[in-house]
């Protein structure tokens, strides 16, 4: 299992329509391949400020099955429009401690 994670920076005022924006947006990455599971949290200090965290079984299951994919463009139409700056997103893998 992977994790991608994505702090996201939504153009101020417009965090109400993100975020049912993001409600629509989660069918759509909840039906792809190796999907596990997703969540978005707003940031308490900074407005307009997300964590997203999405679980997929592969690395290949989020950069090719889904950013490959039509429904990707889907979702990009979406959410795109909302970043500013646009998003860096990084894939973890958990480190096993005990």
């Amino acid at each position: 299992m992977i994790l991608e994670a994505v702090m996201l920076q939504v153009k101020a005022g417009l965090e109400e329509n993100y975020e049912n924006a993001f409600r629509q947006a989660s069918k759509i990455i909840s039906s792809m391949p190796g999907y596990i599971n997703h969540e978005l949290q707003r940031c308490i200090e900074a407005k307009g400020k997300y964590l997203l965290l999405v679980s997929w079984e592969s690395l290949e299951d989020h950069v090719i099955g889904f950013r490959e994919s039509s429904e990707y463009q889907e979702w990009k139409k979406l959410l795109h429009p909302y970043y500013d700056p646009f998003p860096v997103v990084e894939h973890f893998k958990k480190v096993h401690i005990s």
